[in-house]
């Protein structure tokens, strides 16, 4: 990501500019599936009533990530009066150090508990404001150590709410992980320490290995709470090493801090249930399939469900062949023991760094006429499951269909891969050379001859020696934004993105030669593996993406049957050609949200805006500007009888973009 954004902002200039809108000629025609196809609309017809959300009091609007609120005041109708009501500055920009800054990420979206709107920081101080103007109420920083390099920059995601039942200091809770692997309890209306969770207010999580930096095991995720059962995920390193830290989720004693269970999901004894996905000798030394991405909680049937990434390390699975099953899965824990309820796997064998990357959205949708209850993933590869909440089967049929085989010498590939029949892709997943984009013939041709030069036979072609073009790249497709569910219309509504990467298997012995050849690109040496791997956004001489726009999708299916209601670009280049707003989508990151309002919020793009959508026909009916980037979910809330929109408008260090530390709201005039 880091790279391609960088690389777009290159773009500059009044020549190629005006090239480009002539290229463009005002319209988006962009092909998937082999067939050329203009932005799709079409009407959703409501089908039942939308079941109230209440307050925002979960990461996701709910415990299942539905990203929707029964407010109602904001409409179509009234958008156009749409004005910015407060704006919260955190102080980071003066408070930390540049190095820390450029190296964060602002992705926290607020909750609405004990009248505040409570949020955390990149740097993992957690906020309380007032709801309706914005002014602080508390803040409690845990001071983590800022000289680490963290993994995955400095983030922090959201924070979860406990209530223990009484109405005394600690009594409501708020939780939240850390960059430096902490769990922090604090109370909901003060922000002072809970000293009864673990003696302190505060846990340190043992990663299970010595580190060979600070910022290899993280928290980005907010933790989830049933009961008294609190559970984290972690976010780990990628392509550093074989032997790397475990994926572990952990649970614990909500009010005490005891430790509860642990789940790894890489079996470490041949008698573990997956063992016989990974043949050969236990007990395994493979590390992640961490659930770096958030849960989801139903609190009826006592489920957790936990989006697990691939295992250790990204580009070469030689060392652990056979599926790898609870890596690249749903998996459904029972939260009072840790046991599997079910799992789905949505890669066999991943070598493509195509981790689940979002939420389990728990939805209840109507098919074939009676309501069911589901659970629907969007992924980096641009496809969405949608399976049955009890027992994890599709419920729009799944077919293993063959993909690409002959990677590297010693790897071994899963012949079949699991494909949705409904939808289709929502982004392309294959480039042609002859489809190469390029502002100029020069450019065009540049970008035709490097799709040539790779390795391009369709999702899942693996890494090779020669170089192999990943589309989508991978930050997907889908990424931690995850999606929004609207119930009265049983659309599942996600943005994408759709750009490509040049991946490269590197024997170990050329690991350290090819870092001093490609400055431009990621080498990892992957230590303990016969390869290490390079990665670079596949760019023109100009910096564009060298497939065809749009590079940022917005869309909308049906989950009854998968169908595509419309799909939008989403994004312009207002940031990085020189303020001249192309309607060519940015990469996104963060999601959407859904109102009764018939409205889709949503900022996630690469120019400075939270924008309004019809959520029936995905027509773009409002921006309002943000200080900078809106790399994070919007909330919504209902506060004193006025409807509120908020999201956080920090920035992304790694990519280049104006740094910033607020909290917008918006509303309609009092």
């Amino acid at each position: 990501m880091r790279g391609l954004l960088i690389g777009v902002a290159r773009v500059a200039g009044a020549a190629a500019i005006a090239v480009l809108l002539s290229v463009l000629g005002g319209s988006m025609i962009w092909v998937l599936g082999g067939a050329k196809q203009l932005d799709i609309a079409g009407e959703a017809k409501p089908v039942r009533p939308a079941s109230p959300s209440g307050d925002w009091r979960f990461y996701g609007g709910d415990a299942g990530g539905t990203r929707y609120s029964s407010a109602a005041q904001i409409t179509r109708e009234n958008i156009q009066n749409l004005t910015v009501a407060w704006t919260f500055s955190t102080g980071d920009l003066d408070a930390r150090p540049r190095k820390a800054l450029d190296d964060s990420g602002s992705e926290a979206t607020p909750i609405l508990v004990e009248d505040s709107l409570i949020f955390c920081t990149p740097f993992n101080e957690i906020i309380a404001v007032d709801p309706g103007t914005g002014a602080e109420k508390w803040r409690y920083d845990p001071k983590i150590n800022l000289d680490q390099r963290p993994a995955n920059q400095f983030v922090c995601r959201g924070v979860a709410y406990w209530h223990g039942g009484g109405d005394g200091p600690c009594d409501a809770r708020i939780f939240s992980g850390t960059n430096d692997g902490r769990l922090i309890s604090v109370d909901a209306k003060t922000g002072d320490r809970c000293a009864e969770f673990n003696g302190s207010g505060e846990l340190f999580i043992d990663p299970g290995m010595e580190l060979i930096w600070p910022g290899e095991f993280q928290i980005t995720s907010p933790p989830v709470v049933l009961g008294d059962v609190l559970v984290t995920g972690s976010s780990i390193s990628d392509n550093v090493r074989l032997e790397a830290p475990r994926g572990t989720i952990r649970a614990f004693n909500a009010r005490t801090g005891a430790p509860l269970w642990i789940f790894d999901p890489i079996p470490r004894s041949a008698d573990e249930p997956n063992a016989k996905d990974w043949p050969g000798a236990f007990p395994r030394k493979e590390g992640h399939a961490n659930a770096w991405a958030p849960m989801s909680v139903d609190e009826a049937r006592g489920l957790i469900f936990a989006p697990t990434s691939s295992p250790s390390p990204d580009f070469f699975g030689g060392a652990r062949p056979g599926d790898n099953r609870y890596a690249n899965s749903v998996v459904a824990l029972r939260a009072e023991t840790g046991e599997v309820a079910w799992s789905f796997q949505t890669v066999h064998h991943d070598v493509w760094d195509y981790d689940v990357p979002s939420q389990p959205g728990l939805y209840t949708i109507l098919k074939d006429g009676k309501l069911r209850d589901v659970v629907a993933q969007t992924t980096k590869m641009g496809l969405v499951f949608v399976l049955d909440r009890d027992t994890g089967e599709p419920v729009i049929p799944v077919e293993e269909r063959p993909v690409p085989q002959d990677g590297v010498p010693g790897e071994a590939l899963s012949p079949t891969q699991p494909f949705p029949v409904a939808p289709e892709a929502l982004v392309p997943n294959r480039l042609d050379p002859k489809d190469a984009f390029g502002v100029t013939w020069f450019d065009k041709r540049a970008c035709a001859k490097a799709i040539r030069a790779l390795r391009a036979d369709g999702l899942f072609t693996p890494p090779t020696e020669q170089g192999t073009l990943f589309l989508p790249f991978t930050g997907g497709g889908g990424n931690w934004g995850g999606p929004a569910y609207d119930a009265s219309r049983n659309l599942l509504v996600v943005n994408m993105s759709n750009v490509p990467h040049l991946i490269q298997a590197i024997r170990t012995e050329n690991v350290e030669a090819a870092k001093e050849t490609f400055h431009d690109s990621e080498v990892h040496r992957q230590t303990g593996a016969a390869y290490g791997s390079r990665r670079v956004a596949l760019l023109s001489p100009l910096g564009l993406p060298c497939n065809p726009p749009p590079w940022g999708v917005l869309a909308a299916v049906d989950l009854s049957d998968g169908r595509i209601v419309w799909r939008r670009t989403l994004g312009t280049t207002e940031e990085f050609a020189s303020g001249v707003a192309l309607p060519l989508g940015t990469p996104t990151l963060g999601g959407p949200a859904i109102t009764a309002g018939g409205l889709i919020f949503i900022g996630a793009t690469f120019d400075h805006y939270l924008r309004a959508f019809d959520v029936a026909t995905g027509e773009e009916l409002w921006k309002g500007a943000l200080p900078t980037v809106g790399i994070a979910t919007p909330m919504v809330y209902e506060w004193k009888g006025r409807q509120y929109v908020a999201i956080y408008s920090g920035g992304f260090g790694r990519v280049g973009t104006k740094l910033g530390d607020s909290i917008v709201a918006f509303a309609l005039p009092e």
